[in-house]
């Protein structure tokens, strides 16, 4: 079973060509950090939104390119309420770049956990692993994914399954989450200012649930980076009124990284 792309066409593009184009004209436009990063947080819009900003991390795995053997991807879930955290029994994930195999030891082994379960509604449809996909296919040689959606579950829970996989160099660990939502830009400037700085310090209990979309599994990172002392900094901040859309009505998207 594969799981086949749900948001090509809309959120990217689905031909091959121009959506590799795409993804060369950001990363190129996006600055490269001297730094190679142990986990990422990064948005989940259309392209032409949020693209620009998710380069900024993307393109910091460059030296990394045939040292990431393994990606662990979390991301909120749109379309369907659970409990917990949900994994999928599919072999391998599909874009126009071609497919992804699924690291299924991985899954096996956090499946085991009370609280993780196969659930595949919770990613057929779902766009927030999806679009960060392509941009792992065009950073990486030869790469695995352990696909997460992430549903109503404490910050302990994804904590404890990040933990799990963390690894050595050969895992990196992505988050995948937008900002506020839908507020003027001079609002959504203000609010997702004080979540970026919510996030620099750690302080996922200041996250309102409006803060970020993907506040679950953001909270289980900013957890983890607390309890074993790393830093996360905060590499863009700009919201859709920036990048492709009018300032009356934004979404906010940030980059963030934990070398």
């Amino acid at each position: 079973m594969n799981r086949q792309p749900a948001v090509a066409g809309t959120f990217y593009p689905a031909n091959r060509q121009q959506l590799h184009q795409m993804l060369d004209q950001y990363l190129m436009d996006a600055e490269t950090g001297s730094k190679v990063p142990k986990a990422i947080i990064a948005p989940h819009a259309g392209y032409i939104y949020s693209g620009p900003v998710a380069a900024t991390a993307y393109v910091r795995l460059k030296k990394a390119h045939d040292l990431i053997t393994r990606v662990v991807i979390i991301g909120p879930s749109h379309r369907v309420s659970f409990s917990g955290l949900a994994v999928s029994k599919a072999q391998s994930f599909i874009t126009p770049l071609g497919p992804i195999t699924v690291d299924r030891e991985a899954v096996e082994t956090i499946a085991r956990l009370p609280f993780v379960d196969y659930l595949e509604q919770a990613h057929t449809y779902e766009h927030s692993l999806e679009v960060h996909l392509p941009f792992l296919q065009e950073m990486l040689d030869d790469f695995k994914i352990v696909p997460i959606v992430a549903g109503d579950a404490s910050p302990e829970q994804v904590s404890q399954v990040i933990d799990a996989l963390w690894g050595g160099d050969e895992t990196l660990i992505v988050i995948s989450s937008d900002l506020s939502h839908y507020h003027d830009y001079a609002t959504a400037k203000r609010l997702d200012k004080a979540t970026s700085a919510a996030i620099e310090n750690l302080q996922y209990e200041q996250l309102a649930v409006d803060s970020a979309c993907g506040k679950v599994p953001v909270s289980g990172l900013l957890k983890l980076a607390r309890e074993k002392s790393l830093t996360i900094k905060t590499i863009d901040l700009r919201n859709s009124g920036d990048t492709a859309g009018d300032k009356s009505r934004v979404v906010g998207y940030g980059a963030y990284v934990i070398e």
